[in-house]
């Protein structure tokens, strides 16, 4: 029992010990600013088990309040540099992920949505993150992801002398620690509250956006999520450049040079589209075959070069006439093809025939204040009545074009159905 007695009481004295040492290691590193708060603990864990070992294999020489200070020291010192470290890494796999979903994507509503995702990630309480594109002297919505996952949901229009504004306006970050004090927010809404920081989104000295993060805590971000927060701006000033590059090769690519309307390409490409969409929804769609009376006579008269801005002129007069649904191509020559979205039978003899009876109203300022008359003659075909894919559609629409400008020039035919003769007496209608 003796024996038992001075084990307890050795153990009673050990625990006192460890109390008063750890009492000091959580002395000193609560007076140390350097260390967040939520990594204090994790060092005091580390201090015991050092004490712990340290008493199995006891220095001689040390007294155990000699021990104290030197192993929280050297425990702090450690864990400084591997959270340093760590940091430093983190930022790696985060510039090395940024780097991948943004430059491997050239469609910049995609580009957008990434960087929205990855912005989030990069601060510590993070609420909100909100992209807006500068071209042109006008600002515009992008992109936005708040805490809850909802996107693309704008929190406000960017106000003159608003952050956004300001950002733009210097091409210099603005780091608003409390929105509460701040007067750029004087006028904001009560619950608008937290810190919040306005990065420009610039390459090669132009402005193409800026990216606004808000937190909802006030004070200063450190310096490991500004750089992150740099590097993001950096790498989406990239993507959103190289993305508005494509969208404008494409354009390009899809574009008819003399009229700027959609061309032959362009014209494929949204036949697939809305043939795909008729599938889906079971709804109808038309295509209109146009072609322009008196084009000839024109080029014969006048040359080319007036026949091209008789084109361009007439073609746009016509597209901005249209329904915003509508799609107005240029099919070559003096040809133009509509393809109406949601559209039977019936709607499409109305929409053509407003179209024939347009060349009325139009004008066009020939050389020595000549006239030349001009009319429009069309082929009307309807998904799925006269075909059952895109370019039968289109061929059906041509066909019904041929037998309108052979015997009802100036007006429309209806194609034939999928079965059946074209009937001339039956199909065509007068304007």
């Amino acid at each position: 029992m003796p024996f038992l007695d001075i084990s307890l009481n050795e153990m009673d004295g050990n625990q006192k010990k460890n109390e008063t040492v750890f009492s000091r290691a959580w002395e000193i590193i609560s007076h140390d600013n350097s260390i967040p708060p939520e990594e204090k603990k994790a060092i005091l864990k580390l201090i015991q088990v050092l004490i712990e070992a340290r008493e199995r294999f006891p220095d001689p020489q040390k007294t155990e309040g000699d021990n104290v200070k030197p192993i929280t020291q050297e425990i702090i010192s450690k864990h400084s540099l591997m959270s340093t470290v760590k940091h430093q890494a983190d930022e790696l796999d985060a510039l090395q992920r940024i780097s991948l979903n943004l430059t491997s994507n050239l469609d910049l509503q995609k580009v957008l949505d990434a960087m929205v995702t990855e912005a989030m990630n990069l601060v510590k309480n993070a609420h909100a993150v909100h992209f807006y594109l500068f071209d042109r002297g006008a600002l515009e919505f992008g992109a936005s992801l708040n805490v809850n996952g909802e996107r693309n949901k704008p929190i406000s229009t960017p106000r003159k002398g608003g952050l956004t504004h300001s950002v733009v306006k210097t091409g210099k970050p603005i780091t608003v620690e409390d929105m509460s004090t701040h007067p750029i927010y004087k006028d904001r809404p009560a619950d608008w509250s937290g810190s919040i920081i306005g990065i420009p989104l610039k390459f090669k000295d132009e402005i193409l956006g800026v990216m606004n993060l808000s937190r909802t805590v006030t004070g200063r971000f450190s310096r490991s999520e500004l750089r992150l927060i740099n590097l993001l701006a950096d790498q989406a000033a990239v993507a959103i450049y190289n993305a508005r590059l494509y969208k404008r090769l494409s354009q390009m690519a899809n574009t008819d040079s003399v009229t700027g309307l959609p061309n032959r390409r362009a014209l494929d490409e949204r036949l697939q589209e809305e043939w795909r969409l008729a599938q889906q929804t079971g709804m109808p769609f038309t295509v209109v075959m146009m072609d322009l009376d008196g084009f000839k006579a024109v080029n014969d008269s006048f040359g080319h070069n007036v026949g091209d801005e008789l084109l361009y002129s007439l073609f746009n007069f016509l597209a901005q006439r249209m329904r915003s649904s509508d799609f107005l191509a240029r099919y070559g020559g003096d040809e133009l093809t509509l393809v109406m979205r949601s559209t039977d039978i019936e709607a499409a003899q109305t929409v053509t025939r407003k179209v024939i009876e347009l060349m009325s109203e139009y004008r066009f300022p020939f050389p020595a204040g000549k006239e030349m008359k001009l009319g429009i003659t069309a082929g009307i075909a309807v998904y799925p009545t006269h075909a059952l894919n895109p370019s039968d559609l289109l061929r059906a629409a041509d066909s019904a074009l041929y037998h309108a400008k052979k015997y009802n020039r100036g007006q429309f035919t209806l194609a034939k159905g999928v079965t059946g003769k074209l009937n001339p007496l039956k199909a065509k209608e007068t304007a």
